[in-house]
């Protein structure tokens, strides 16, 4: 009995962490966290640093990641000047919109011609 309990609880870790890997997914035919809110990039960042804080940041939160996650695939972790660590997508740093709601809503897209889903 033991035993089993062992390995279900090492099953149970495995999935967890797993799930800490892929933070985001398809929803809705965009990039979304796994509450469904919709996910952006800035086209003023840069390959594994973010260019958005203060008011940016404000309008813009970041994505942050829990912590000790650990990334795979697609996504990355990028160092906040703050420490924190923010999720990205192909090296590309993410964001939720503070004008989205609701799981799905997509109302930051291409808000200054410089923000984006990603679908």
């Amino acid at each position: 009995m033991k035993l089993l309990t062992l390995i279900t609880g090492a099953a149970l870790f495995v999935a967890a962490t797993t799930a800490i890997a892929a933070p985001a997914g398809m929803s809705g035919g965009v990039l979304a966290d796994g509450k469904g809110m919709t996910l952006y990039i800035f086209d003023k960042d840069a390959p594994g640093t973010s260019n958005c804080y203060a008011g940016c940041a404000a309008n813009w939160p970041p994505f942050v990641a829990k912590a000790g996650a650990s990334a795979d695939g697609d996504f990355s972790l990028v160092t906040r000047k703050d420490g924190a660590e923010q999720w990205a997508f192909k090296g590309m740093p993410l964001y939720y919109w503070a004008g989205d709601s609701k799981p799905g809503d997509t109302n930051g897209d291409g808000v200054g011609g410089v923000w984006h889903v990603l679908k």
